[in-house]
């Protein structure tokens, strides 16, 4: 459990008052969009963005992506393939950096914010990948780690997410290591969305290894 953060208050209120309020519009947008392509197009839209908003939500998921990837791993953090889905601009591979990995390869739905990981250069390999709609590009062996937060807005997405894990993981492409919860993930931009009234809500980092092809013998 994360300490509370301090405000001027020391209540959740404080917490969501303290962001920006255009910030906290655009975040709305996003957390409200309700189809895919409308999703999208606002992630585009955001991506120039997105790095400065975020800082200012003290959004976690990477620091926690990547410290749940090095507890997970059995081996040396250099030696890892690592598959950072819906990779935005590139944070996650920042804190894989830090922490010893090798180039990481990664998948967004967003060209604008793989444009933005792009220039970050910290990437083996990107591509265009909504996940659920087309196959993973990860090889055998290959560590496939994904975030996502768990405020009211998102359950929707959630539970869509978590189904697409599971049938993936029941056709036996893909193995869970992991699935762990978070508090204090980013800060709740209201107090609808808001974690029993601290001013943050929580998330899950999932960590899965893609299981190896089945030798097939020839007919």
């Amino acid at each position: 459990m994360w300490g509370r953060a301090e405000t001027g208050s020391g209540s959740g209120s404080g917490v969501v008052a303290m962001l920006p309020a255009a910030v906290r519009e655009r975040v709305a947008a996003v957390h409200g969009a309700a189809a895919l392509p409308e999703l999208l197009r606002l992630y585009d839209g955001w991506a120039a963005r997105y790095e400065q908003d975020v800082a200012a939500l003290q959004y976690r998921a990477p620091v926690l992506a990547a410290a749940a990837l090095a507890a997970a791993l059995p081996g040396p953090p250099g030696a890892a393939r690592v598959l950072d889905v819906c990779c935005g601009t590139g944070l996650v591979a920042r804190e894989l950096r830090r922490r010893g990995f090798g180039l990481p390869d990664g998948v967004d739905g967003s060209a604008e914010m793989l444009a933005r990981a792009r220039g970050a250069g910290l990437y083996r390999e990107l591509r265009r990948c909504v996940l659920g709609s087309e196959p993973l590009p990860a090889p055998a062996g290959g560590i496939l780690c994904l975030t996502t937060r768990s405020n009211p807005s998102n359950l929707r997405y959630k539970a869509e997410l978590e189904a697409t894990l599971e049938r993936l993981e029941s056709q036996g492409a893909w193995e869970k290591v992991l699935a762990q919860e978070e508090d204090r993930w980013e800060r709740a931009t209201s107090e609808e969305e808001s974690t029993q009234g601290t001013g943050y809500i929580s998330g899950v980092v999932y960590i899965y290894r893609k299981c190896p092809v089945p030798w097939l013998p020839e007919s």
